[in-house]
């Protein structure tokens, strides 16, 4: 019996949601549950614990970020590269309907692939973590978790028969309607056909993505910039600049349209996406919320004008 990918993800990503979205909730009662989940998520300048904290030795130094992006950079390379031969399959068949769909995936997959590429770039060559910035093994799983099945949601339709047609080298797809085709019109349609079927939605969430990946981008520049000089590696500031002017955390905002981007180019039909975009969201908010505590507390100047993630609500 094959495991449905629909239920395996969807479940995954309720159970990261669920206890986030409650801990997000304004009731005193919660305050209780929120501050013991807060144990497990904090990261960074928000969490500075001495050697001798109890946490401690289930923390990992911060810019272990570096492993889970590797693995983010791996893995959809690997899930582009499957869906692609898959799709060019089945663009040589008569399943001309599924073919626009599994293309549709590797066009979210290649969006993602520009994702994780940037991320990874960043996490060698823009950002100085501080040596004492740690963050809770929890996190440090989490990370691998959302990075395996984040880009797994984009294709998980057609995964296992991706999968299949890349160990078989396509020998099982009938191709008996292409046989006259001469290999010069199959390499043009190859590369052709994922840009002349894209239609409203995937150009309205790729400029939508784009908007999103060039914010972030900038954002992670300034936050990179705060700590260029090794000797302010253990101090911070206020940041300035761009969406920062707006929120206190910009660069989780963007990820947020990041992801509504890819939403947007699904065309809202995949459930386990909207979950995915849940997860991004529970997640960001949550943390930024925490983050926007700790600037108040820091800083007597901190902007008042600011908010958390969302401009001008939250």
């Amino acid at each position: 019996m094959e495991i449905s990918l629909d239920w395996v993800l969807g479940l995954a990503l309720v159970a990261g949601i669920s206890p986030i979205f409650l801990a997000l909730l304004p009731f005193s009662c919660l305050n209780s549950f929120h501050h013991f989940l807060l144990e497990f998520v904090m990261r960074g300048k928000i969490m500075q614990p001495s050697p001798s904290s109890p946490t401690h030795k289930f923390t990992v130094p911060q810019r272990f970020f570096l492993h889970f992006y590797l693995l983010a950079v791996v893995w959809t390379t690997f899930l582009l590269i499957i869906t692609c031969h898959y799709a060019h399959n089945l663009a040589l068949s008569t399943a001309d309907l599924i073919s626009h769909k599994v293309w549709l995936s590797v066009f979210m997959l290649l969006l993602m692939e520009a994702q994780v590429l940037r991320r990874l770039y960043e996490t060698v060559y823009v950002f100085n973590y501080s040596p004492s910035a740690r963050m809770h093994v929890v996190v440090y799983l989490g990370g691998f978790f959302f990075y395996t099945a984040a880009p797994l949601s984009l294709c998980h339709l057609y995964f296992f028969e991706a999968l299949r047609a890349a160990g078989n080298r396509g020998t099982e797809m009938n191709i008996s309607k292409n046989e006259e085709a001469s290999p010069v019109d199959i390499y043009w349609w190859y590369y052709i056909e994922p840009i002349v079927k894209l239609g409203w939605f995937q150009l309205a969430g790729a400029a939508i993505f784009s908007w999103g990946w060039v914010h972030q981008r900038r954002c992670h520049v300034i936050l990179g910039s705060l700590r260029k000089h090794r000797k302010q590696m253990d101090d911070y500031v206020i940041p300035y600049g761009d969406w920062f002017e707006m929120v206190s955390s910009p660069h989780y905002f963007a990820e947020m349209i990041i992801y509504l981007g890819l939403l947007v180019a699904s065309g809202g039909t995949d459930f386990t996406i909207w979950l995915l975009n849940l997860f991004v969201v529970a997640n960001l908010a949550f943390a930024a919320a925490e983050t926007q505590r700790w600037y108040l507390r820091k800083f007597e100047n901190y902007p008042r004008t600011r908010r958390a993630i969302l401009p001008f609500l939250y």
